[in-house]
């Protein structure tokens, strides 16, 4: 116990004798966890709208105002015929053009019923498919208007309607940044402890120290816990200053058990160190063990569901998620602290981590080598 205790009292020194290390490990994920909770946004705003009135009556003005009046759409520009307005989507001048019949006024009143043709630059098909949810909205809500207008008082109390409530459970107000803060806080916790922890054993194979420590009575279980434990603190400490920024900060709730949080982490920590530990097992320099360590953190993060429903992928990129520990903890932070989840309910997610922990460390120190 006593080597063990000398070999993280070395580890906390060299740590913070770096100050470049120092600066790593606590200012960039405050940094980052600022940044990319205000910058990873699913609302689409500022789109440019071009409209194409071939009616010129009052129902097409109407309808034109109700969108100059929305605040998604940054620009409402007026065109003058259909070819304008593609050549203008050609160009990346508008987002979408919408084009009203000449028509329009006429039909409304005659048949009550019309249609508009809606042209949107989908490139990206996410953008252009919100894009559309607002145009129709905006429509839609036109054409309740009228349909109010066109009727008497008398049908309108006979007009069967069903009316829509919706309540929105454990994000009532749908803010975004109640839903990304937490994934993004397990992000940067599980990189930087995964980084730091493959690259340090690798750094003394490069400085040579390593051999030192090899022809010392010091026990390949000594040199490990005493090398992994200083980062699993410092996870640890990460962990508590991106709550609290959650909270201060984002005024994420946190309805569950808090020290639920901790356990989890702390068992998730052991299984990332491991992970480094692994991959600094069966490299030479530092710069081979980051980049295996992004290649491995690029597919966790694009596969975590954090930015993509894990319900919305292929049958077989789904099976693949199941080895993915990100994805565990992303599912259980979420639950815990925006649902108030116990722990029961998020029991499976902390078995498979648990079991995921046992097995990957088992491999790290049966491949570790102290002739190294």
């Amino acid at each position: 116990m006593k080597i063990i205790l000398y070999i993280v009292q070395k580890e906390f020194k060299q740590i913070f004798r770096d100050k470049g290390m120092l600066r790593l490990i606590f200012i960039l994920p405050i940094f980052q966890l600022l940044v990319l909770s205000n910058a990873a946004t699913f609302d689409v705003k500022n789109i440019k709208v071009a409209i194409v009135d071939n009616s010129h009556s009052m129902q097409s003005r109407a309808l034109i105002e109700k969108f100059q009046m929305n605040s998604y759409f940054a620009e409402t520009k007026l065109l003058n015929s259909s070819n304008e307005g593609i050549e203008y989507i050609n160009k990346g001048k508008t987002d979408a053009v919408i084009e009203i019949p000449n028509k329009f006024e006429k039909q409304l009143k005659n048949n009550n019923k019309t249609s508009i043709q809606v042209l949107i630059n989908a490139i990206d098909g996410a953008t252009a498919g919100v894009q559309n949810v607002y145009i129709a909205q905006i429509v839609q809500q036109y054409n309740q208007n009228i349909t109010l207008e066109n009727k008497n008082l008398s049908s309108q109390q006979n007009l069967s309607r069903i009316e829509l409530i919706p309540s929105f459970w454990y994000n009532n107000t749908l803010n975004y940044k109640t839903f990304m803060v937490p994934g993004i806080l397990v992000l940067l916790v599980t990189m930087l402890t995964l980084f730091l922890s493959s690259m340090n054993i690798v750094r003394e194979k490069e400085l040579g120290t390593l051999e030192q420590i090899n022809v010392t009575p010091i026990k390949k279980h000594q040199f490990i816990i005493g090398k992994l434990f200083p980062f699993w603190v410092l996870g640890l400490v990460i962990l508590t200053i991106g709550l609290l920024i959650a909270k201060l900060v984002f005024n994420v709730p946190m309805l569950g058990n808090i020290f639920l949080v901790y356990l989890f982490t702390a068992i998730y920590l052991l299984l990332i160190l491991g992970i480094g530990l692994f991959i600094s097992n069966h490299t030479e320099t530092q710069q081979q063990a980051m980049f295996i360590a992004w290649f491995f953190m690029v597919i966790f993060i694009l596969m975590s569901g954090l930015f993509t429903p894990i319900e919305s992928m292929p049958k077989w990129a789904q099976n693949i998620t199941l080895f993915n520990p990100i994805r565990y903890f992303v599912e259980f932070i979420r639950m815990v602290l925006l649902k108030g989840a116990g722990l029961q309910e998020v029991l499976i997610n902390l078995s498979i981590i648990t079991a995921f922990a046992i097995t990957i460390n088992g491999l790290a120190v049966w491949s570790y080598r102290k002739t190294n």
